[in-house]
């Protein structure tokens, strides 16, 4: 459903969010074994999420990647849209270039309340919502 980059994309944000609760700047390193991700490749996509402005990060020894208040309030749909566009929300089902109301696939109609009950999920999963569930224990971002 989402890219693998999509995937460590928002177990990065999340992971971020719980650390900057604190007020910390997290690290590339902590990050990528807090997620369980290859280092080299979170860096990659942190930098660009940093570009597009969905988190901060300030370098420096006492640097790292964090998010501020607006941050924490961005969904995870503004993280999917960022990384992988909206055609998660927008594009056929079976993955065909012309298909419309006047001109549906065979699955448009359901489909189509899939993608909108996707993006509803999306857009009411907040970074900030995540941090109790996590301390108490009742989600995880790695396995």
């Amino acid at each position: 459903m989402f890219s693998k980059t999509c995937e460590y994309a928002i177990r990065a944000m999340i992971f971020i969010a719980q650390k900057s609760r604190d007020g910390r700047k997290v690290g590339i390193k902590e990050i990528a074994e807090g997620i369980d991700s290859p280092e080299h490749f979170i860096a990659k996509i942190l930098q660009d999420l940093s570009r597009k402005q969905l988190l901060q990060s300030m370098k420096g020894p006492h640097g790292g990647f964090y998010l501020d208040q607006q941050g924490l309030k961005r969904s995870l749909a503004d993280i999917v849209k960022e990384v992988d566009g909206d055609k998660l929300f927008t594009a056929c089902g079976l993955g065909l270039k012309h298909c419309s109301e006047k001109y549906p696939c065979p699955i448009h109609h359901e489909f189509k309340e899939v993608r909108k009950r996707m993006l509803t999920i999306l857009q009411n999963a907040k970074l900030n919502e995540f941090n109790l569930e996590q301390n108490k224990l009742l989600t995880f971002l790695k396995r």
